[in-house]
């Protein structure tokens, strides 16, 4: 468990961390994916917290922009290099690499896992992100992983912040 003073920023992949990793294809080529409702409410207790949330994904779909959108929360998509746009991300904000959590799932969170002062995976994630996550979720990708982040890692009661705060 970390206490959400040690955090600056929560970072997410994409695709099989907010996303089950599958994607549907129709005839016509137009992809979508499924994501976790559950994750929806986490991500309006992060903004309630003050605690800034971004996806950062190499996936250049436009399904990543419309659930950041529909999230209300600021994506960072068709990156070639996570760690680069990290640095610029952390340059551009004031935000510590040692008080970043950075939530990944595949081989290519890997490097910028490494530079992260927290990171966490998905149940389902790569054996080699497993090994080298500060935390191994029990959920899998698409199914909360937003929401076990704020309400198992950082153990906030996600009721009171959004219903019984000021």
């Amino acid at each position: 468990m970390l206490d959400v003073s040690q955090i600056d920023v929560v970072v997410f992949d994409f695709d099989g961390v907010l996303t089950d990793n599958r994607v549907t294809v129709d005839q016509a080529g137009k992809e979508s994916v499924c994501c976790s409702r559950s994750d929806g409410l986490a991500f309006d207790g992060f903004r309630k917290l003050r605690i800034p949330t971004f996806i950062l994904s190499t996936e250049s779909n436009p399904v990543v922009v419309a659930r950041a959108r529909k999230l209300q929360i600021p994506v960072l998509n068709s990156v070639s290099d996570k760690v680069k746009s990290l640095h610029n991300l952390c340059d551009q904000n004031g935000f510590q690499f040692k008080k970043i959590l950075y939530v990944g799932n595949d081989i290519n969170d890997y490097m910028v896992m490494q530079e992260c002062g927290f990171s966490a995976c998905p149940a389902d994630a790569h054996q080699s992100i497993k090994q080298i996550s500060t935390i191994v979720l029990e959920s899998s990708g698409g199914s909360g992983v937003a929401r076990e982040i704020l309400e198992k890692v950082l153990n906030v009661n996600l009721f009171q912040t959004l219903y019984n705060s000021d």
